[in-house]
């Protein structure tokens, strides 16, 4: 392994979750579009269409709090 990655497992949870913010909010501010593989296109076109052609395999946004909700809960 490089020594990134071993640097990165040594950091405690906290500091790996700091970590990750940083990278986020760095790439946040290029405001840049970020690339998508061509997988993940055709997925979120496929996962579209069947929602568009069965609504009612979705949830609504008030469902969606709710499982949250009870799962943070219960």
């Amino acid at each position: 392994m490089d020594v990134y990655s071993d640097t990165i497992r040594d950091l405690s949870a906290n500091d790996k979750l700091q970590l990750v913010e940083r990278i986020w909010d760095d790439l946040a501010a290029n405001g840049g579009a970020m690339p998508l593989p061509d997988w993940a296109v055709e997925e979120a076109t496929r996962r579209r269409d069947q929602m568009l052609a069965d609504p009612k395999l979705g949830f609504t946004h008030e469902e969606v709090w709710k499982r949250i909700d009870d799962s943070r809960n219960g």
